[in-house]
């Protein structure tokens, strides 16, 4: 009776190929984690790389920080003298033509002066009277938060 049965089925138990498994429906995190980790170096290598404008050694002081949400214009100079406006170097004649260029609120835009504490005196004074001479009237300087 079990080769009848056989025989009827074409001789040969028949075995389905290529039949696949149900569906796996569960996320693989560890593509993702790989991604998210070379993110995480990315930025942890960029971000000290992101600072504005030029490196100075600036002077320290006591006054607290000044906490405010809109990106300042920012006028550098350093120990030789040389003014920047972010990263581009500036000449005397035009430090006024560019801060108008830039500033959003007009002559009522704060600009601030960082100085390298090792730069003349004079030559902070100079470029802070060319800057409220050309109308701008809150002009501040900057200076680092004294280490205790």
């Amino acid at each position: 009776m079990g080769m009848a049965h056989a025989a009827a089925q074409g001789g040969t138990k028949r075995r389905r190929r290529g039949r696949r498994s149900a569906a796996i429906n569960e996320i693989n995190m560890t593509p993702f984690i790989d991604v998210v980790l070379v993110l995480l170096i990315v930025f942890m290598v960029a971000a000290p790389m992101m600072t504005v404008g030029v490196p100075l050694d600036l002077p320290q002081s006591k006054a607290s920080p000044l906490n405010s949400d809109v990106k300042p214009v920012t006028l550098s100079i350093r120990q030789s003298g040389q003014i920047f406006l972010g990263e581009d170097e500036l000449s005397d004649d035009a430090i006024v033509p560019r801060l108008t260029e830039v500033s959003k609120s007009g002559f009522d835009e704060r600009v601030f002066v960082r100085g390298d504490k090792r730069v003349d005196y004079g030559r902070v004074a100079q470029v802070m009277a060319i800057v409220t001479g050309g109308g701008f009237k809150k002009v501040a300087l900057v200076t680092e938060p004294e280490q205790r």
